[in-house]
């Protein structure tokens, strides 16, 4: 049996500095004479620009852009808690599920977030399900199957 192993310029030995002037990294190590970088724990930040004004802040900004892909998108999302119809198989014939019924039986965990109920798995019996939204395919389910989805 032949061992795997890596193809041979896979993998390098590691640089080892300091050890005197016959291993081509000794004295200052690759570091250089003198500088902020030849200090030790120097470091700069990747958005540093010597002390020059950086590019982020010479460029106006301009209001809070929704339609676009900007930095603030996340100030428009709407966070839904999603619940499946596989998980609703537990509620009874003709039972109303609405938000507060699920964060009893711990399926959704804040009642001040928006619920949408979404079309995985079957629905046997005829539901009355109150949520804020519903996917298409689980809203069909739904009703094909005798029960309500009512938007609150």
């Amino acid at each position: 049996m032949i061992p795997i192993k890596p193809p041979s310029g896979a993998k390098s030995k590691r640089k080892r500095v300091g050890r005197g002037p016959g291993s081509g990294l000794g004295k200052t190590c690759g570091r250089g004479q003198n500088g902020q970088k030849s200090r030790s724990g120097s470091k700069s930040r990747a958005w540093f620009e010597g002390g020059q004004m950086p590019l982020e802040r010479r460029v106006p900004k301009r209001g809070m852009k929704r339609g676009k892909k900007s930095v603030m998108m996340h100030h428009f999302r709407t966070s839904y808690q999603l619940v499946n119809l596989k998980q609703l198989g537990r509620y009874g014939d003709s039972q109303v599920v609405d938000p507060a019924l699920l964060k009893r039986d711990g399926l959704i965990k804040r009642l001040n977030l928006p619920v949408k109920i979404l079309g995985d798995g079957q629905v046997e019996k005829a539901l009355t399900i109150r949520a804020q939204v519903f996917s298409r395919s689980a809203k069909a389910k739904i009703e094909a199957s005798g029960g309500k989805a009512e938007v609150i």
